[in-house]
């Protein structure tokens, strides 16, 4: 009697396939034989990884920075001059297609303008990977805003008359006294008196924290008299998005 017991049927796993050893991949070459793969020859995917990774970082980084160019940029606050409605280290979410499709800033809108002929003179430029880098740090609102840039308060539109002060100490705009509550506490609407007429295609702006704001009023005796014109605004400043505890609307004004 044949007293050997059977042998048990193992699957199609190769003993090396136990623990310790790598699985492997089985192919046929071009004469039919069957040959082995480990998992240690296969191509590793961890550098098409990473490279995936490096080219979805590209493509959200101009991603961004085209949002950032046509629709919505993040502005850093720099300044007090804005306070309390900006402070220091804000960062505000400029509207761009504000004024895109016809509308013009009205009086109390929060712009983001640049002042290149108005607030400060045309100069040279710095270098191009410098402005470059610069450039795309701050649409990103990674760093301050160019030395060219401010965000200040529309007081006059194209023609308006604007006055301070009268009896009451009050900017006046076409005889109508202002109501202005978000002055910074303390502050005179204006210690410097003017009273100009806004050319057409332009714009009258101050600062909420007058004392601390070199606004429309520093610039009366330069070229252009201090007034913004339209085509300069970058866009309104709608939305504060950082901090988070300071979420919300950057502000409106009088009408």
């Amino acid at each position: 009697m044949d007293t050997e017991a059977p042998h048990t049927q193992r699957g199609h796993s190769s003993p090396r396939e136990g623990r310790g050893w790598p699985r492997s991949a089985f192919s046929r070459t071009a004469d039919g034989t069957p040959s082995e793969q480990s998992d240690a020859d296969r191509p590793s995917g961890r550098q098409l990884t990473w490279r995936r990774a490096g080219a979805l970082g590209v493509i959200c980084t101009v991603f961004l920075l085209l949002f950032s160019n046509f629709v919505l940029q993040p502005f850093l606050i720099p300044s007090h001059s804005m306070e309390p409605t900006l402070r220091v280290g804000d960062r505000v979410l400029v509207n761009k297609l504000a004024y895109r499709f016809g509308d013009q800033p009205r009086r109390g809108d929060l712009v983001v303008f640049d002042g290149t002929g108005s607030f400060v003179r045309e100069r040279a430029g710095g270098g191009p990977v410098g402005d470059l880098v610069q450039g795309a740090a701050s649409a990103l609102g990674l760093a301050e805003p160019s030395d060219t840039d401010f965000v200040k308060r529309v007081v006059g539109v194209g023609g308006d008359d604007v006055v301070c002060c009268d009896a009451g100490g009050r900017v006046s705009v076409n005889g109508v006294p202002l109501d202005e509550p978000y002055l910074y506490p303390g502050d005179a609407p204006s210690k410097v008196p003017f009273r100009i007429v806004v050319p057409l295609g332009t714009l009258w702006v101050m600062g909420d924290h007058r004392s601390q704001s070199r606004d429309s009023r520093d610039h009366l005796g330069e070229p252009g008299g201090g007034m913004v014109p339209v085509e300069k605004v970058i866009g309104r400043a709608d939305w504060i998005g950082w901090p988070i505890s300071r979420w919300g609307a950057a502000g409106g004004g009088h009408g």
